[in-house]
């Protein structure tokens, strides 16, 4: 994933997700509550599926839907593991990934009586 990341990726969203131009992917974790929230895909999506989807759907900028699965699947590893979320080695497939819990899985959901 970090070979398609730097061809296909790095160009808009920076070094290892970091942002610029474009949005920031990766770092934030528990900032949300913080007076400085830092929302990316590691700190405030709630399912790794959705990362694929929009990856798969929306990017590259130029090429949407230029990426092949295994391509998506192979960033998506990437970017979660710049975070730690999973493994550097973790191959993700239709199988595993939903299997992966995000840090804000729940944060959607209210624990209000």
């Amino acid at each position: 994933g970090a070979a398609a990341y730097a061809a296909k990726c790095e160009a808009c969203h920076g070094a290892g997700g970091a942002g610029g131009p474009m949005d920031r992917l990766t770092g934030g974790i528990g900032t949300l509550a913080s007076p400085r929230p830092v929302k990316t895909v590691a700190s405030f999506w709630p399912y790794a599926t959705t990362l694929f989807d929009y990856i798969r759907r929306a990017m590259p900028l130029p090429e949407p839907q230029s990426l092949s699965d295994d391509e998506v699947y192979a960033l998506v590893a990437y970017l979660l593991s710049v975070d730690g979320i999973v493994a550097k080695d973790a191959v993700l497939d239709a199988r595993t990934l939903p299997r992966v819990r995000m840090p804000n899985r729940d944060g959607f959901i209210s624990k209000a009586p």
